[in-house]
């Protein structure tokens, strides 16, 4: 005899900081069926499945049903410039952290930051050089 599946009370479990619901499934329920092993790669127990609630979960399909447009994908291509360039400019000069104390100084190393990242850039443009790789360049 097959046993019922074990649902832990509602937002009682939390994964990474979320609430979640999660069915346990007994191994002896999952250990005979024919694809458990595109369920879980467990080799002893039972199948865990995590379900987030439902008000989170219509808002998460429909943001994801919002990225298909034509028109949001535009908006995100410019934040996903700007992320580049905050990245880059983290990277290149460090400017999570200021070296000086006081804002004239720390506007001068920003303003030093800039013309840095813009020189960069220009000698990457003037030698064709990409300056990185994105998501869509994969080998």
């Amino acid at each position: 005899m097959r046993s019922q599946p074990h649902w832990c009370r509602a937002y009682a479990a939390s994964q990474r900081g979320t609430k979640a619901i999660v069915v346990k499934f007994d191994k002896e329920t999952c250990r005979p069926c024919p694809v458990r092993d595109q369920c879980t790669r467990s080799k002893t127990g039972g199948r865990a499945l995590s379900l987030k609630p439902r008000d989170r979960q219509e808002a998460l399909d429909h943001a994801r049903a919002q990225q298909t447009d034509e028109q949001w994908r535009a908006k995100y291509a410019a934040r996903a410039g700007v992320q580049g360039t905050i990245h880059q400019a983290v990277a290149v000069t460090g400017m999570r952290r200021a070296r000086y104390r006081g804002l004239p100084k720390i506007h001068i190393e920003h303003v030093f930051a800039a013309v840095a990242l813009n020189l960069i850039r220009l000698d990457a443009w003037w030698n064709g050089h990409p300056l990185d790789r994105t998501r869509g360049d994969g080998p």
